[in-house]
């Protein structure tokens, strides 16, 4: 005869049931609430796009025209397919996550891209993202038109690896001041970018009736109601600027920056600023493995496989799908980076076994920015790193050295119907 399981009393279950509950407090500050809620990149977006007036994010998550090329980026990763060793036991090892970069050690094959007005995503802006990246051992690369001087980023990080993206602008003296300013305090690296003749067609930005300085309208009153702590803190700080040189007879700074701009500036002319830089020069915007080997024999120690995160020319190819025969194509003459579309640190890892020395983000630390200022952007760094060791332990490699083509497959694009899809536009 069967016998029912002994059952525990009432008591005893709600003992146990007591025992299970977590009483600990979430932590006061709002911020640390926010940052331990976001595990992923994605999830840092998702809690920026809530945080920021809609224009202010919209101009940095935008890209141009139907925003495919920003798309193909990111889903050219989907198309990765890994591919793990052995079973190794890596579960408790050290991971060697560092890399060499022009003959320094960084902790991280991770590079802190540059991005443009960084202070409207948050006010303490570049200052907060380079003291992130030096935290962390890895290179902080300050834009042009950057809204914190040359000089006040590295009398705030001594110690960093600082690198300076250049635009030429047409007036060459003023880019050769740039860079003597670089120079002077330390920067170690210049990323010359050449994939913008002109600025993108951002249909974002222009619905959204964008400018720097901002023209509020009273349909944009509602939308900085909303956001109180960014509208304070912007409020209180220093006005928007391009910090590192003045554009006179401009009242919109973003339409002058446009009008400054280097179009006449020819690719061949990497040889022109090759003659004026003597560290690493890395030239941003490769998406032509012939374009790659143009620029090392012109000078470059580097290139980067970028679409300008899909900013500048609508539908290009995806960065990830040309990074291979970039790498081949240079055959180690030159450092090969790729940017646009990391999110993941597997995303790391797959550029890596691809060929590149490294990668460059935008977006993701911008997200972290608006977040939690210094702390957003250090928390999309720790993301990453995070992210990276535990794939490596599962692909059983104990370094990023380690890492190869044998790791990966990457499937070939779909060739989709010119990438058109539906998207929902409030006018």
């Amino acid at each position: 005869m069967n016998h029912p399981p002994n059952r525990p009393s009432l008591v005893e279950s709600i003992r146990r049931a007591w025992e299970m509950v977590d009483l600990t407090p979430p932590p006061r500050d709002p911020v640390e609430r926010a940052l331990r809620r976001c595990l992923t990149i994605d999830d840092l977006r998702e809690t920026a796009r809530v945080r920021v007036p809609r224009p202010v994010f919209e101009f940095v998550d935008g890209a141009a025209g139907t925003e495919a090329s920003r798309d193909r980026a990111l889903a050219a990763f989907d198309r990765i397919h890994h591919h793990p060793g052995p079973l190794a036991a890596t579960a408790r090892v050290p991971i060697d996550l560092s890399t060499e970069i022009f003959g320094r050690r960084v902790a991280l094959p991770l590079i802190m891209g540059p991005t443009g007005f960084t202070r409207m995503s948050h006010t303490d802006g570049e200052l907060a993202v380079a003291r992130a990246a030096a935290h962390a051992g890895i290179p902080y690369t300050l834009s042009t038109p950057a809204t914190t001087s040359i000089e006040d980023v590295a009398a705030a990080t001594p110690d960093a690896d600082r690198w300076f993206q250049l635009y030429v602008l047409r007036d060459r003296a003023r880019a050769v001041d740039l860079m003597a300013r670089a120079a002077a305090t330390g920067y170690r690296t210049l990323v010359v970018t050449v994939d913008t003749p002109t600025t993108g067609d951002r249909r974002r930005d222009t619905r959204n009736g964008f400018t720097i300085p901002a023209r509020i309208r009273p349909r944009e009153l509602l939308q900085i109601a909303r956001h109180p702590g960014w509208a304070t803190r912007f409020l209180r700080a220093e006005p928007l600027g391009l910090a590192s040189f003045p554009i006179d007879g401009h009242g919109d700074m973003w339409q002058g920056l446009k009008a400054i701009s280097g179009a006449d500036f020819t690719f061949d002319e990497i040889a022109w600023v090759r003659e004026r830089w003597d560290g690493p020069l890395v030239v941003k915007g490769i998406l032509d493995a012939d374009l790659a080997r143009r620029a090392v024999e012109l000078g470059a120690d580097g290139v980067v496989v970028s679409n300008h995160g899909g900013r500048q020319l609508d539908r290009t190819v995806a960065p990830l799908d040309v990074l291979e025969p970039v790498a081949q194509a240079i055959g180690g003459q030159a450092a090969v980076f790729l940017d646009s579309g990391v999110r993941e640190g597997s995303d790391i890892a797959a550029a890596i076994a691809l060929g590149a020395t490294a990668v460059l983000v935008g977006r993701p630390y911008l997200y972290g920015l608006m977040v939690g200022g210094e702390r957003g952007a250090a928390h999309a760094i720790e993301i990453f790193r995070r992210g990276l060791d535990h794939h490596l332990r599962l692909l059983g490699v104990t370094s990023v050295g380690q890492l190869n083509r044998r790791h990966v497959t990457l499937a070939p694009a779909p060739h989709l119907n010119a990438d058109r899809r539906e998207r929902k536009v409030s006018l």
